[in-house]
């Protein structure tokens, strides 16, 4: 089989010396990957960390590993004399692989904004490029942790696979062919239920086999407002009215839904984020040229009369594609998916799931008291919204707040201890300052 571009690239690094990674974070996704990059030419998974490391344990020793190439260590010391030595290590230390000297690229595959503000920060500290699955930690602080590594030499990045990643491969495909994006967006695939959370999610989540917070994350809406919220950033597009439109429909009804009111569709404008309760999990682009010559290449190509055409990818493959990202941040210095320069664009705010009590406490993505919903930049600041990706376990409610209402920073007492909080108000005192 003949290998070019990154295959290519793989099968020369394999030659010449592999990626080593650090990946953080052993659910779905991160088993997938380490799944994945144990058989994979140019890479090798070299320090696994998780809260419950006999995970990672078990998918080494079920590929084959033997017990005597683990070592079980958080010292960075150690676990680079067990490197050195060939061996894999495993910690619960999340701090553990930025600290490591041969680890070329870290991955966040955890899940929790907390935890994600952290582990980038840190990797971009100790000069490592850091791919982030971890979509809910970027859009709290993502501009800024891209400044930050740009300014340290190395790549911040989103991963390929996920949907704002797969969109952006769609919204550079219609720039680099010269035409105008005017929707990007992607697919839900169940109804819209802001009351869901992990006790009515539990028994589809247990025929999934999945976590049911991360299954009410969906539900509820929050997922698919974080991801739109990423595209935002990464493109300057935004959502048409709070929280987007979202109707029901197929990959045939794109072109007619998403059109302004005034030719029949449901938009007020062009240039805007969207998605569909259908094509999931599939993501679209809707474009358009003013060139007759071009309009007539598309009609003969049999992409429709025009004047809007769709581009449309009919699935996403999450980790299973982060190895292009890595390959792309190592080989090549660019990112899958940052936010842009300007950025942000938009945000993903917390809002009351139920009526909530002065004194109490909230329980983050996923749980029993808020969800999220996306916002213009512009409206965010106006309203003084929360981010649903500070809305963490440890945030005190300072007042009654009845359902519905959007959480505001004076609503609540954030966790002061919280990184992720500290990244969040430096970015919003450059943003201020027109310095992101």
């Amino acid at each position: 089989m003949i290998a070019y571009g990154l295959s290519g690239a793989m099968t020369r690094l394999e030659r010449e010396g592999p990626i080593f990674l650090g990946l953080v974070g052993i659910g779905q996704m991160g088993r997938a990957l380490l799944t994945q990059t144990l058989h994979l030419p140019g890479f090798r998974p070299k320090v696994l960390v998780d809260h419950r490391p006999e995970r990672a344990k078990k998918i080494l020793l079920e590929a084959g590993f033997s017990p005597l190439d683990l070592v079980e260590t958080s010292s960075p010391q150690q676990a680079q004399a067990a490197l050195e030595a060939g061996k894999t290590v495993l910690s619960e230390d999340d701090s553990l692989p930025a600290q490591v000297g041969m680890v070329d690229v870290v991955v966040d595959a955890t899940g929790s904004p907390e935890a994600g503000g952290r582990i980038a920060l840190q990797a971009i500290q100790e000069g490592k490029h850091i791919v982030s699955l971890n979509v809910e930690s970027d859009v709290v602080a993502g501009p800024l942790l891209t400044r930050m590594a740009r300014q340290a030499g190395v790549v911040y990045t989103g991963s390929a696979g996920d949907e704002p990643g797969a969109v952006m491969e769609l919204y550079d495909f219609a720039l680099s062919m010269g035409v105008t994006p005017l929707v990007i967006g992607k697919g839900k695939n169940n109804p819209l239920n802001y009351s869901s959370n992990p006790d009515t999610a539990a028994e589809a989540a247990a025929r999934h086999q999945m976590n049911p917070r991360m299954l009410a994350s969906f539900q509820d809406g929050t997922k698919t407002m974080v991801e739109m919220t990423a595209m935002a950033n990464a493109t300057g597009f935004l959502p048409d009215c709070p929280g987007a439109h979202g109707p029901a429909g197929g990959v045939n009804d794109l072109l007619r839904l998403y059109r302004t009111r005034q030719e029949g569709g449901i938009l007020e404008h062009y240039g805007v984020v969207e998605y569909v309760n259908g094509v999931a999990p599939g993501v679209f682009l809707i474009y358009t040229t003013p060139h007759q010559e071009l309009r007539q290449e598309l009609a003969y190509l049999s992409q429709g009369e025009g004047p809007h055409y769709l581009l449309y990818r009919p699935y996403h493959l999450t980790s299973l594609e982060t190895p292009r990202t890595i390959l792309r941040a190592v080989l090549y210095g660019e990112g899958s998916i940052l936010p842009a320069a300007g950025a942000p664009y938009a945000d993903t705010v917390a809002v009351a799931k139920r009526d909530l009590k002065a004194g109490e406490t909230l329980d983050g993505i996923g749980g029993y008291t808020a969800y999220g919903t996306i916002l213009t930049r512009t409206e965010a600041k106006a309203c003084n919204a929360f981010p649903m990706g500070l809305a963490s376990p440890g945030v005190k409610v300072l007042r009654d707040i009845p359902q519905g209402t959007i959480l505001t920073w004076d609503m609540v007492q954030p966790d002061e201890d919280s990184v992720l909080l500290k990244l969040r108000r430096q970015q919003d005192a450059l943003e201020a300052r027109g310095s992101l």
